[in-house]
């Protein structure tokens, strides 16, 4: 028997961070919990919801089996939307947006690419992915009425990687040489390639206003790419590139603002934009000198550098608020909230998250609410590998 729209009672727990004084709310305990990717915002719109990724048991244990939730921010009870198990052999936990609305959510299974429709429960295959290819990463436009996906080349290695953080990142890195980016009709399901890439392609993401617009970037280690941010016309075909690089920057974690500009983050020389479990970079073992200073920046869409600011020390992911003066960011053992509406930022810790890094879904990956009100973010803190989700409300 299915158990599609079942409820569960809230798990909401409440407790004083020891180095801030603030009030975060534990919202799961149990099995394992985690939230879309940043740049997939798991809110509804009106910040009353959020969607997200739950198995029984840890997402890398044997047994795992994965399902889409619904929680009501208001009275946290849990609400389950899909019974993959019945349908499909493998489930991405990461790789997952929604609409606005959150009544329509597509998701990666058994490699193609479905859509579930939450007023009726039921989902369809919008696109099958070609042979020889796997979607790494998908966008809904604002309006719903295009899916953005972008795939590549399965590669193929001569050796296993583990399901350790960022093993076979340099090796993965270098095995792609051909990536597609393919937009779908969510009407008709009409499918066309916009693009050709020879590169490890992946972050796609609709611009917030727009469906001309895309953003994606040339995945791998940052010091080794050469141009991280590329802009996508969807119409004229146009690609050129969001904030030119130059030798010594290493430039990522890329992500549209809500008023249409593109926000990033430059390290500089020697930093691969990674962290481990050990708490250092995958790929690179000496960073950058004491010289080398960090910063943030935004650019519109037609790759015009609007602002940098410099930053005392990098972190490793930021989202921003919804008029763009505030950012959160999760350094190695705190969440910070970065002041940003002046040229001199200031820095103020949130919160401990204290989690372990050990793997994409113990990444903290804090993200604001549509309305400002609200940030989400993941912890492994109580149990490694196991994360669960926490919410600070910024009232």
């Amino acid at each position: 028997m299915s158990d599609v729209g079942k409820q569960f009672p809230s798990e909401m727990e409440t407790y004083t961070d020891r180095k801030s004084g603030r009030k975060i709310t534990k919202l799961t305990k149990s099995g394992e919990n985690y939230h879309f990717y940043f740049t997939e915002n798991s809110f509804r719109g009106d910040d009353k919801e959020i969607i997200y990724h739950h198995s029984d048991v840890p997402f890398n244990d044997e047994g795992a089996s994965i399902n889409l939730f619904a929680m009501d921010l208001e009275t946290g009870i849990r609400t389950q939307l899909t019974d993959f198990a019945s349908h499909f052999k493998n489930i991405r936990y990461c790789g997952t947006g929604q609409s606005r609305d959150g009544m329509t959510i597509i998701f990666v299974a058994d490699g193609d690419l479905y859509r579930l429709d939450r007023a009726s429960g039921s989902f369809d295959r919008i696109y099958k992915t070609p042979e020889g290819f796997e979607i790494s990463a998908m966008s809904l436009s604002h309006d719903g009425r295009y899916t953005s996906v972008v795939m590549y080349e399965t590669p193929v290695f001569d050796r296993t990687f583990s399901n350790a953080n960022y093993d076979g990142f340099t090796e993965r890195f270098f095995a792609i040489k051909s990536s597609r980016i393919v937009m779908i009709d969510m009407k008709s399901l009409d499918a066309e390639i916009l693009l050709h890439d020879t590169h490890w392609a992946g972050h796609i993401q609709f611009a917030p206003d727009t469906s001309e617009y895309l953003t994606f970037c040339h995945e791998g280690p940052w010091n080794r790419v050469q141009q991280r941010i590329w802009m996508l016309n969807t119409i004229t075909k146009e690609v050129y590139p969001i904030y030119r690089q130059k030798e010594e920057d290493s430039v990522g974690h890329e992500f549209w603002t809500q008023d249409g500009l593109v926000f990033f983050d430059n390290r500089g020389p020697g930093h691969d934009g990674t962290i481990t479990s050990d708490k250092t970079q995958a790929t690179v073992v000496d960073a950058d000198g004491k010289d080398a200073i960090p910063l943030v920046g935004f650019s519109d869409k037609e790759g015009n550098i609007l602002r940098t600011l410099e930053l005392p020390y990098y972190c490793n992911h930021y989202h921003s608020n919804r008029d763009n003066t505030l950012l959160v960011a999760d350094s190695v053992n705190d969440l910070v909230l970065i002041d940003i509406s002046t040229d001199t930022p200031s820095f103020e810790v949130l919160c401990e998250h204290n989690t372990s890094w050990l793997y994409q879904n113990t990444h903290c990956h804090p993200t604001w609410s549509w309305s400002g009100d609200k940030i989400l973010f993941a912890s492994d803190c109580d149990r490694v590998g196991c994360a669960q989700l926490y919410m600070i409300d910024m009232k």
